[in-house]
């Protein structure tokens, strides 16, 4: 079984190269890496690098001039070869058997995709010593609440999920081509969201998103580059990271789960209550709640201009590109 490996990057130099490192120790043999670079221009030893690995045919390396972490990664489906596509950051690090244990899970024709368990480093200060989940609650199948109930990190069970973190995921490939199901690139910014709305898109086909813990990695979670299009400290972000998310609903909620995920969103991320832990300063909500509402009125925007023109700008130019 052939699995092709998509990284996307942008603004990544060192941790790139470490990440590629890191795949290419792999002792699985049948897979073919593909790194969809939207980085302008490299430090000359990362340039020298991809170069050497690119000539050698380890990696197929891609160069593109606008950055769209869903446009990327539908660029890299369009030139994949495997059967399976696996979806990684540029800045994660992968122990041995990693992808055996994404490769395993399809020989069972039910599963349509597998959601890896996922190690942030920067988080790892903060978790629980020595907290297991067997079984995640009711609530994480729950469209409008799941986000707040899914745990890829202290779940040690295999079992069935509603969708996967974007830095270690995996999709049979016929998802794409015989279901139709692609990446929204309305998804802006860091692109927070759009996995969950592509896994979403899941449920019509009657196929699982499967949760494999031995399917393990550490997410190094540099602040800037990567998938990013912008700095997540930026004005810019604030705004996608709520029009992400209020896009996700509007596409795929009822009103009443659209209904909960807007109070929820509110209650943590504006508020700042669990598991947020944000700043408690009035200004600050006040700030926040602005940024909510400028993100809602976004997201409606984005829909409204989709009434004649559906958003997949990037995948438009480039089929038009490939079938001139």
């Amino acid at each position: 079984m052939l699995l092709s490996l998509i990284i996307p990057t942008y603004g990544r130099e060192t941790v790139l190269c470490e990440t590629i490192a890191s795949v290419l120790q792999q002792n699985y043999s049948h897979y073919e890496v593909l790194v969809i670079d939207q980085t302008s221009t490299h430090t000359p030893d990362t340039q020298a690098y991809l170069e050497t690995l690119a000539a050698a045919q380890k990696i197929r390396w891609f160069r593109l001039n606008w950055a769209s972490l869903p446009g990327a990664r539908n660029y890299g489906v369009r030139r994949a070869l495997g059967e399976i596509i696996l979806f990684l950051d540029d800045d994660v690090l992968l122990p041995q058997g990693f992808l055996e244990a994404h490769a395993q899970n399809y020989t069972n024709p039910q599963i349509g995709a597998v959601a890896g368990r996922v190690f942030d480093r920067l988080k790892l200060a903060d978790a629980i010593p020595g907290l297991q989940i067997e079984y995640l609650p009711p609530e994480a199948m729950d469209a409008g609440i799941a986000w707040y109930h899914i745990d890829l990190v202290h779940t040690v069970k295999p079992q069935q999920v509603i969708t996967a973190r974007g830095c270690n995921m995996s999709f049979r490939r016929s998802l794409f081509y015989d279901h139709g199901i692609w990446f929204d690139e309305r998804f802006k910014g860091s692109a927070v969201r759009e996995e969950s709305d592509f896994c979403l898109h899941i449920r019509q086909t009657g196929l699982k998103i499967w949760y494999d813990p031995a399917a393990h990695l550490v997410h190094l979670g540099e602040e800037t580059g990567g998938c990013h299009d912008v700095s997540t400290r930026s004005l810019q972000y604030q705004i996608t990271f709520y029009h992400n998310h209020f896009l996700m609903a509007l596409k795929n909620l009822t009103l009443w789960q659209g209904l909960r995920l807007a109070a929820k969103l509110f209650d943590c991320h504006v508020l700042g209550h669990p598991p947020c832990y944000k700043s408690g300063s009035p200004l600050k909500i006040i700030t926040r709640g602005l940024f909510y509402a400028v993100g809602f009125g976004s997201a409606v925007g984005t829909l409204i201009k989709s009434l004649s023109h559906n958003g997949q700008v990037y995948s438009q130019g480039d089929r038009a590109l490939k079938n001139s």
